[in-house]
């Protein structure tokens, strides 16, 4: 039996419902804006590598230049996405790409795309074999890059592409784009749950509307209270506290404190030193404390990426901290 029509709207995903189809429909990142929409006013474009954070209109600006440049609904034909973390060696770019790339363009286009997502996942091998491709076949196909990390990505690749650098996206602009999803879903984000949504996402529009999509399935006023129960965070200011209490030298209430966000925040190790490293400036202190105290939570974090267990790695921090506001 047919499902209801709109009970198919509610289970879709807030990313793709509202995803900005053209360039004029981006939110923030003007100027690159402004420069795509000039490379597709000119008919042809260069290889491109897009890099920057996670959520900041990289795979979204990519869909709307194609979209653009070739027009109509037939894009798609002269067009194919790849994620690089599905498939990472040098095989993916000796079949798939090198087939797609070297067949000649459909509908009278000049050129067809290929979108590589996540292309810092590839490996050396299969990034050297990409070089190769690209320089092959660029009279009949165009790539477009896209990583997190543009370091990671060879030199002869980045040399052969127009390297736009994409910002976490600002106040105003994460604003003007919640209020187009508060009006079409009648939902309604108070001020304090704004606050906390920017707070939460840093700046990273698709985990915004994520987490703004999972408080909005328990009511349709979205407080901090539901998005910090959305977002499985921790509150900073009891992130803060736990630094406070173990300067302070009361380690039995702070080992309480970090209990109560492992198990009832339920909480992963290295969330907490993430957040203790950014609440760690917002908290008064000497600059020397500070310091010594950030080398501490450098030095739990890597034995935790070492394979250390979590609970005894944040114990030592806090007693560590706590030795460290006795000296002072």
């Amino acid at each position: 039996m047919p499902e209801d029509a709109s009970e198919v709207r509610l289970q879709e995903i807030w990313t793709e419902k509202y995803r900005p189809r053209m360039l004029d429909e981006v939110v923030g990142q003007t100027e690159i804006v402004q420069r795509l929409r000039a490379i597709v006013a000119s008919g042809n474009i260069p290889h491109f590598l897009f890099t920057g954070p996670a959520g900041t209109g990289k795979t979204t600006c990519a869909l709307a230049m194609v979209r653009e440049l070739f027009g109509g609904d037939s894009w798609r034909d002269n067009f194919q996405e790849l994620n690089a973390s599905d498939e990472r060696g040098i095989q993916i770019v000796r079949t798939k790409i090198k087939n797609f790339a070297r067949a000649a363009p459909l509908g009278g286009a000049q050129f067809k795309v290929i979108f590589l997502d996540e292309a810092d996942s590839l490996t050396a091998d299969a990034q050297a074999a990409l070089r190769r491709t690209m320089e092959r076949y660029s009279n009949t196909c165009r790539f477009v890059l896209s990583c997190n990390y543009s370091s990671r990505i060879i030199p002869p690749i980045q040399s052969r592409c127009s390297v736009l650098r994409f910002a976490p996206l600002k106040k105003e602009e994460i604003r003007s784009y919640i209020s187009r999803i508060e009006e079409g879903e009648s939902v309604e984000v108070t001020g304090s749950g704004f606050e906390t949504l920017l707070y939460v996402s840093q700046g990273d529009l698709r985990k915004a509307v994520n987490i703004l999509q999972v408080a909005a399935s328990f009511s349709k006023v979205i407080d901090s209270d539901n998005l910090y129960e959305s977002s499985a965070m921790a509150r900073p200011e009891d992130i803060g506290e736990l630094i406070e209490l173990s300067l302070n030298g009361k380690f039995p209430q702070a080992r309480g404190k970090l209990e109560k966000l492992l198990t009832e925040g339920g909480l992963a190790g290295e969330d907490i030193l993430t957040q203790l490293h950014r609440e760690l400036f917002n908290i008064p202190m000497d600059d020397e404390t500070r310091v010594l105290v950030l080398d501490a939570i450098g030095e739990a974090d890597f034995r935790l990426v070492e394979g250390a267990d979590e609970r005894i790695q944040l114990e030592a921090l806090l007693a560590r901290l706590q030795l460290l506001g006795g000296k002072k």
